[in-house]
Protein backbone atom coordinates (compact mmCIF):
# COMPACT_ATOMS: atom_id res chain seq x y z
CA UNK A 1 0.00 0.00 0.00
CA UNK A 2 2.83 2.35 1.01
CA UNK A 3 4.57 1.67 -2.43
CA UNK A 4 1.65 2.18 -4.34
CA UNK A 5 1.25 5.78 -2.57
CA UNK A 6 5.14 6.58 -2.86
CA UNK A 7 4.33 4.98 -6.87
CA UNK A 8 1.37 7.74 -7.22
CA UNK A 9 2.94 10.67 -5.49
CA UNK A 10 6.15 10.12 -7.71
CA UNK A 11 4.00 9.67 -10.81
CA UNK A 12 1.61 12.69 -9.81
CA UNK A 13 4.98 15.07 -9.71
CA UNK A 14 6.54 14.05 -12.71
CA UNK A 15 3.59 14.78 -14.59
CA UNK A 16 2.88 18.20 -13.11
CA UNK A 17 6.65 18.93 -13.97
CA UNK A 18 6.82 17.75 -17.35
CA UNK A 19 3.90 20.13 -17.88
CA UNK A 20 5.35 22.82 -16.15
CA UNK A 21 8.37 22.47 -18.34
CA UNK A 22 6.08 22.31 -21.43
CA UNK A 23 4.45 24.83 -20.25
CA UNK A 24 7.53 27.21 -19.45
CA UNK A 25 8.85 25.87 -23.07
CA UNK A 26 5.97 26.90 -25.02
CA UNK A 27 5.66 30.74 -23.22
CA UNK A 28 9.36 31.04 -23.89
CA UNK A 29 8.95 30.16 -27.54
CA UNK A 30 6.23 32.61 -27.71
CA UNK A 31 7.46 35.00 -26.72
CA UNK A 32 10.51 35.19 -28.92
CA UNK A 33 8.28 34.85 -31.68
CA UNK A 34 6.68 37.48 -30.51
CA UNK A 35 10.28 39.39 -30.17
CA UNK A 36 11.27 38.69 -33.48
CA UNK A 37 8.25 39.73 -34.49
CA UNK A 38 8.77 43.24 -32.83
CA UNK A 39 12.47 43.09 -34.25
CA UNK A 40 10.99 42.99 -37.88
CA UNK A 41 8.48 45.79 -37.34
CA UNK A 42 11.28 47.64 -36.19
CA UNK A 43 13.05 47.63 -38.98
CA UNK A 44 10.95 47.33 -41.62
CA UNK A 45 9.16 51.07 -39.96
CA UNK A 46 13.57 52.61 -39.83
CA UNK A 47 14.07 51.43 -43.36
CA UNK A 48 10.93 52.70 -44.58
CA UNK A 49 11.32 56.09 -43.37
CA UNK A 50 15.21 56.08 -44.43
CA UNK A 51 14.23 55.24 -47.48
CA UNK A 52 11.83 58.02 -47.86
CA UNK A 53 14.25 60.51 -46.41
CA UNK A 54 16.64 59.55 -49.03
CA UNK A 55 14.42 59.71 -51.72
CA UNK A 56 13.14 63.38 -50.53
CA UNK A 57 16.63 64.60 -50.57
CA UNK A 58 17.35 62.63 -54.06
CA UNK A 59 14.14 64.34 -55.82
CA UNK A 60 15.59 67.70 -54.27
CA UNK A 61 19.16 67.30 -55.22
CA UNK A 62 18.20 66.42 -59.21
CA UNK A 63 16.00 69.51 -59.86
CA UNK A 64 19.37 71.37 -59.25
CA UNK A 65 19.60 73.81 -62.62
CA UNK A 66 23.47 73.84 -62.00
CA UNK A 67 23.80 69.99 -61.73
CA UNK A 68 21.07 69.55 -64.48
CA UNK A 69 23.40 71.86 -66.76
CA UNK A 70 26.57 70.34 -65.67
CA UNK A 71 25.22 67.19 -67.26
CA UNK A 72 23.79 68.14 -69.87
CA UNK A 73 27.21 70.05 -71.05
CA UNK A 74 29.19 66.77 -69.57
CA UNK A 75 31.02 68.83 -67.22
CA UNK A 76 31.97 66.41 -64.81
CA UNK A 77 34.48 68.39 -62.86
CA UNK A 78 31.99 71.19 -62.13
CA UNK A 79 29.00 68.05 -61.16
CA UNK A 80 31.44 66.65 -58.56
CA UNK A 81 32.13 70.54 -57.25
CA UNK A 82 28.30 71.38 -57.36
CA UNK A 83 27.50 68.05 -56.03
CA UNK A 84 29.80 67.56 -52.98
CA UNK A 85 29.17 70.69 -51.63
CA UNK A 86 25.64 70.48 -51.81
CA UNK A 87 25.98 66.86 -49.77
CA UNK A 88 28.20 69.01 -47.37
CA UNK A 89 25.54 71.42 -46.45
CA UNK A 90 23.41 68.95 -46.23
CA UNK A 91 25.48 67.08 -44.20
CA UNK A 92 25.95 69.93 -41.90
CA UNK A 93 22.73 71.24 -41.21
CA UNK A 94 20.32 68.07 -41.25
CA UNK A 95 23.56 65.85 -39.17
CA UNK A 96 23.11 62.99 -41.65
CA UNK A 97 25.60 61.36 -43.59
CA UNK A 98 24.93 60.35 -46.81
CA UNK A 99 26.33 60.32 -50.50
CA UNK A 100 25.15 61.04 -53.58
CA UNK A 101 26.11 60.48 -57.25
CA UNK A 102 24.75 61.41 -61.06
CA UNK A 103 24.60 58.40 -63.07
CA UNK A 104 24.49 59.11 -66.86
CA UNK A 105 22.28 57.82 -69.15
CA UNK A 106 24.57 55.60 -70.27
CA UNK A 107 24.94 53.75 -66.93
CA UNK A 108 28.56 55.58 -66.00
CA UNK A 109 29.34 57.31 -63.10
CA UNK A 110 29.57 61.27 -63.90
CA UNK A 111 29.67 62.70 -60.13
CA UNK A 112 30.00 61.74 -56.84
CA UNK A 113 29.78 63.70 -53.67
CA UNK A 114 32.60 61.87 -52.10
CA UNK A 115 35.51 61.47 -54.69
CA UNK A 116 36.00 62.32 -58.53
CA UNK A 117 38.15 59.34 -58.89
CA UNK A 118 35.46 56.59 -60.74
CA UNK A 119 34.18 59.52 -63.06
CA UNK A 120 33.37 57.47 -66.64
CA UNK A 121 33.26 53.95 -64.84
CA UNK A 122 30.54 51.57 -66.35
CA UNK A 123 27.52 50.64 -63.52
CA UNK A 124 25.68 48.58 -66.14
CA UNK A 125 27.30 45.18 -65.19
CA UNK A 126 26.68 45.98 -61.43
CA UNK A 127 23.43 47.73 -61.04
CA UNK A 128 20.68 45.59 -62.75
CA UNK A 129 17.93 47.54 -60.61
CA UNK A 130 18.21 50.32 -63.60
CA UNK A 131 16.61 48.36 -65.96
CA UNK A 132 13.34 49.01 -64.17
CA UNK A 133 13.45 52.83 -65.63
CA UNK A 134 13.88 51.38 -68.47
CA UNK A 135 9.75 50.82 -68.59
CA UNK A 136 9.06 53.39 -65.32
CA UNK A 137 9.59 56.99 -65.01
CA UNK A 138 8.91 57.55 -61.94
CA UNK A 139 11.60 57.61 -58.88
CA UNK A 140 11.87 54.53 -56.41
CA UNK A 141 13.88 54.23 -53.35
CA UNK A 142 14.58 50.36 -52.47
CA UNK A 143 17.45 48.01 -50.69
CA UNK A 144 19.35 47.12 -53.93
CA UNK A 145 22.88 45.20 -54.57
CA UNK A 146 25.38 47.72 -56.64
CA UNK A 147 28.88 47.20 -55.53
CA UNK A 148 27.97 47.75 -52.34
CA UNK A 149 24.65 46.56 -50.87
CA UNK A 150 22.44 49.29 -48.65
CA UNK A 151 19.54 51.47 -49.74
CA UNK A 152 19.14 53.29 -53.28
CA UNK A 153 17.22 56.25 -53.89
CA UNK A 154 17.23 57.04 -57.58
CA UNK A 155 15.57 59.64 -59.48
CA UNK A 156 15.62 59.96 -63.10
CA UNK A 157 16.50 62.99 -64.76
CA UNK A 158 14.63 64.18 -67.84
CA UNK A 159 15.46 67.04 -69.98
CA UNK A 160 12.47 67.93 -72.73
CA UNK A 161 11.60 64.68 -72.32
CA UNK A 162 14.50 62.91 -72.77
CA UNK A 163 16.90 60.92 -70.13
CA UNK A 164 20.03 62.33 -69.53
CA UNK A 165 20.86 60.57 -66.36
CA UNK A 166 20.10 59.17 -62.68
CA UNK A 167 20.43 61.54 -59.20
CA UNK A 168 21.09 58.65 -56.59
CA UNK A 169 21.24 58.84 -52.58
CA UNK A 170 23.15 55.79 -50.51
CA UNK A 171 22.91 54.90 -47.68
CA UNK A 172 24.87 51.97 -46.23
CA UNK A 173 22.95 50.87 -42.95
CA UNK A 174 24.92 52.99 -40.60
CA UNK A 175 21.44 54.76 -39.23
CA UNK A 176 20.40 51.61 -38.97
CA UNK A 177 22.30 49.36 -36.77
CA UNK A 178 22.78 52.73 -34.87
CA UNK A 179 19.36 52.49 -34.11
CA UNK A 180 19.11 48.75 -32.78
CA UNK A 181 22.96 49.49 -31.02
CA UNK A 182 21.30 52.24 -28.94
CA UNK A 183 18.42 50.34 -27.57
CA UNK A 184 21.09 47.20 -26.99
CA UNK A 185 20.59 44.84 -29.78
CA UNK A 186 22.86 44.56 -32.57
CA UNK A 187 22.21 44.30 -36.31
CA UNK A 188 23.95 42.42 -38.83
CA UNK A 189 23.22 43.21 -42.78
CA UNK A 190 24.34 40.26 -44.74
CA UNK A 191 24.58 39.24 -48.33
CA UNK A 192 24.26 36.30 -49.94
CA UNK A 193 27.38 34.83 -51.73
CA UNK A 194 26.07 34.67 -54.64
CA UNK A 195 26.69 38.10 -55.30
CA UNK A 196 30.00 38.30 -54.49
CA UNK A 197 31.51 39.40 -57.86
CA UNK A 198 28.32 42.36 -58.23
CA UNK A 199 29.25 43.27 -54.83
CA UNK A 200 32.76 44.48 -56.01
CA UNK A 201 33.62 46.65 -52.76
CA UNK A 202 32.43 44.34 -50.38
CA UNK A 203 34.69 41.70 -51.76
CA UNK A 204 37.03 42.05 -48.96
CA UNK A 205 34.77 42.30 -46.03
CA UNK A 206 34.34 39.25 -44.15
CA UNK A 207 32.26 36.53 -44.21
CA UNK A 208 29.65 34.34 -42.33
CA UNK A 209 28.64 30.61 -43.98
CA UNK A 210 27.47 31.59 -47.14
CA UNK A 211 26.85 35.50 -46.38
CA UNK A 212 29.14 38.43 -46.90
CA UNK A 213 28.79 40.77 -43.99
CA UNK A 214 27.67 44.36 -45.26
CA UNK A 215 28.15 45.81 -41.86
CA UNK A 216 31.33 48.27 -41.81
CA UNK A 217 31.85 47.95 -38.04
CA UNK A 218 30.67 44.81 -35.77
CA UNK A 219 31.43 42.62 -32.32
CA UNK A 220 33.96 40.26 -32.98
CA UNK A 221 32.35 37.60 -30.66
CA UNK A 222 28.89 37.66 -32.79
CA UNK A 223 30.72 36.85 -35.47
CA UNK A 224 32.43 33.91 -33.81
CA UNK A 225 29.20 32.72 -32.60
CA UNK A 226 27.30 32.83 -35.96
CA UNK A 227 29.95 31.08 -37.38
CA UNK A 228 29.01 27.83 -35.22
CA UNK A 229 25.66 28.04 -35.75
CA UNK A 230 23.75 25.87 -38.53
CA UNK A 231 22.63 27.95 -41.03
CA UNK A 232 20.41 25.90 -42.62
CA UNK A 233 17.98 24.99 -39.51
CA UNK A 234 18.79 28.93 -38.57
CA UNK A 235 16.59 29.98 -41.65
CA UNK A 236 14.00 27.78 -40.68
CA UNK A 237 13.54 28.00 -36.97
CA UNK A 238 14.16 31.35 -37.13
CA UNK A 239 15.55 31.53 -33.52
CA UNK A 240 18.55 30.08 -32.32
CA UNK A 241 20.53 30.44 -28.63
CA UNK A 242 24.15 30.30 -27.86
CA UNK A 243 26.36 31.71 -25.22
CA UNK A 244 23.61 33.79 -23.18
CA UNK A 245 22.54 35.30 -26.88
CA UNK A 246 19.89 34.94 -28.27
CA UNK A 247 19.65 35.20 -32.72
CA UNK A 248 16.97 35.93 -34.73
CA UNK A 249 16.98 35.90 -38.33
CA UNK A 250 15.01 37.22 -41.13
CA UNK A 251 15.01 37.60 -45.07
CA UNK A 252 16.29 41.03 -46.93
CA UNK A 253 14.41 41.40 -50.26
CA UNK A 254 15.44 43.81 -52.72
CA UNK A 255 13.00 46.35 -54.52
CA UNK A 256 11.86 43.72 -56.78
CA UNK A 257 11.00 41.27 -53.66
CA UNK A 258 13.74 38.70 -54.46
CA UNK A 259 15.43 37.88 -51.53
CA UNK A 260 18.88 38.50 -51.48
CA UNK A 261 20.50 37.67 -47.78
CA UNK A 262 19.69 37.88 -44.58
CA UNK A 263 19.11 40.54 -41.04
CA UNK A 264 20.15 39.26 -38.20
CA UNK A 265 19.41 40.31 -34.53
CA UNK A 266 21.71 39.60 -31.95
CA UNK A 267 20.13 40.31 -27.91
CA UNK A 268 21.10 39.15 -24.70
CA UNK A 269 19.28 36.52 -23.20
CA UNK A 270 18.69 38.65 -20.04
CA UNK A 271 16.46 41.43 -21.81
CA UNK A 272 13.66 38.28 -22.58
CA UNK A 273 12.48 39.44 -19.25
CA UNK A 274 11.60 43.14 -20.51
CA UNK A 275 8.92 41.60 -23.44
CA UNK A 276 5.51 41.90 -21.21
CA UNK A 277 2.91 40.23 -23.33
CA UNK A 278 2.12 40.49 -27.69
CA UNK A 279 0.83 43.67 -27.17
CA UNK A 280 4.01 45.67 -25.88
CA UNK A 281 6.40 46.75 -28.44
CA UNK A 282 10.43 47.29 -28.89
CA UNK A 283 10.23 50.18 -26.00
CA UNK A 284 10.52 47.08 -23.60
CA UNK A 285 13.80 46.98 -24.89
CA UNK A 286 16.26 47.28 -21.39
CA UNK A 287 17.96 50.56 -22.75
CA UNK A 288 15.05 51.87 -25.45
CA UNK A 289 16.15 55.89 -25.47
CA UNK A 290 14.13 58.00 -23.46
CA UNK A 291 13.09 60.39 -26.55
CA UNK A 292 11.15 56.76 -27.86
CA UNK A 293 9.25 56.11 -24.46
CA UNK A 294 7.96 59.71 -24.75
CA UNK A 295 7.01 59.85 -27.99
CA UNK A 296 4.62 56.59 -27.06
CA UNK A 297 3.47 58.22 -24.13
CA UNK A 298 2.92 61.49 -26.01
CA UNK A 299 1.15 59.66 -28.87
CA UNK A 300 -1.40 57.68 -26.20
CA UNK A 301 -2.42 61.53 -24.84
CA UNK A 302 -2.82 62.67 -27.96
CA UNK A 303 -5.53 59.78 -28.85
CA UNK A 304 -7.11 59.78 -25.20
CA UNK A 305 -7.83 63.82 -26.42
CA UNK A 306 -9.44 62.85 -29.32
CA UNK A 307 -11.65 60.11 -27.99
CA UNK A 308 -13.07 62.72 -25.32
CA UNK A 309 -13.86 65.66 -28.41
CA UNK A 310 -17.51 66.53 -28.90
CA UNK A 311 -19.14 66.27 -32.63
CA UNK A 312 -18.79 69.68 -33.45
CA UNK A 313 -14.95 70.16 -31.81
CA UNK A 314 -14.25 67.25 -34.12
CA UNK A 315 -15.21 69.59 -37.30
CA UNK A 316 -12.68 72.14 -35.35
CA UNK A 317 -10.00 69.83 -35.01
CA UNK A 318 -9.42 68.87 -38.57
CA UNK A 319 -8.41 72.64 -39.48
CA UNK A 320 -5.44 72.41 -37.39
CA UNK A 321 -4.09 68.96 -37.58
CA UNK A 322 -0.78 67.93 -38.65
CA UNK A 323 -0.74 65.30 -41.47
CA UNK A 324 0.99 62.79 -39.56
CA UNK A 325 -2.42 63.10 -36.70
CA UNK A 326 -4.66 63.33 -39.81
CA UNK A 327 -5.03 59.38 -40.42
CA UNK A 328 -5.51 58.22 -36.53
CA UNK A 329 -8.04 61.50 -36.25
CA UNK A 330 -10.21 59.98 -39.13
CA UNK A 331 -10.52 56.56 -37.39
CA UNK A 332 -12.06 58.42 -34.31
CA UNK A 333 -14.19 61.03 -36.02
CA UNK A 334 -16.18 58.45 -38.41
CA UNK A 335 -16.64 56.27 -35.18
CA UNK A 336 -17.80 59.83 -33.43
CA UNK A 337 -19.96 61.35 -35.71
CA UNK A 338 -21.88 57.51 -37.43
CA UNK A 339 -24.52 58.53 -34.58
CA UNK A 340 -25.60 61.54 -36.29
CA UNK A 341 -28.13 61.77 -39.27
CA UNK A 342 -27.38 63.40 -42.73
CA UNK A 343 -29.52 66.25 -41.56
CA UNK A 344 -28.00 66.66 -38.18
CA UNK A 345 -24.26 66.14 -40.25
CA UNK A 346 -25.07 69.48 -42.49
CA UNK A 347 -25.89 71.39 -39.93
CA UNK A 348 -22.88 71.06 -37.63
CA UNK A 349 -20.51 71.34 -41.10
CA UNK A 350 -22.61 75.05 -41.15
CA UNK A 351 -21.72 75.84 -37.86
CA UNK A 352 -18.14 75.08 -38.35
CA UNK A 353 -18.05 77.04 -41.73
CA UNK A 354 -19.92 80.12 -39.98
CA UNK A 355 -17.14 79.94 -36.83
CA UNK A 356 -14.19 80.30 -39.68
CA UNK A 357 -12.34 83.56 -39.88
CA UNK A 358 -11.48 84.47 -43.30
CA UNK A 359 -8.96 86.58 -44.43
CA UNK A 360 -7.43 87.77 -47.94
CA UNK A 361 -7.47 90.73 -50.26
CA UNK A 362 -10.27 90.84 -52.91
CA UNK A 363 -8.52 91.76 -56.32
Amino acid sequence: MLKNIIFFFTLLIVIIFTVFSYYKSQVKEQTLDNILDKFVNSLNYELKNQKLDALELAIVLSNNKGLIEALENDDEDLGYKILSEVVKKVKYTAKRDIRAQIITSELNIFARSWDDVYTGMPLGDYRADLKYFETHKTPRSSLEIGRRLGIKATVPIYVKGKLIGYLEVLDFFKELTEYFKARGISLYALLDYKYFYTSVFMQQNRTIKDYIIANRTYNWVHIKDLEKLDFKTFKVNKVESKDGKYFFYENMKNGAGEVIGAFIFVMPQKYLEYFKNSDDDISYVANFSKNDLYSVEQYKREQSIYSDLSASEYLYVKNILSNEDYEFYLDDAYKKLDVYSKEELIQLILNDRSNRKIEGKIK
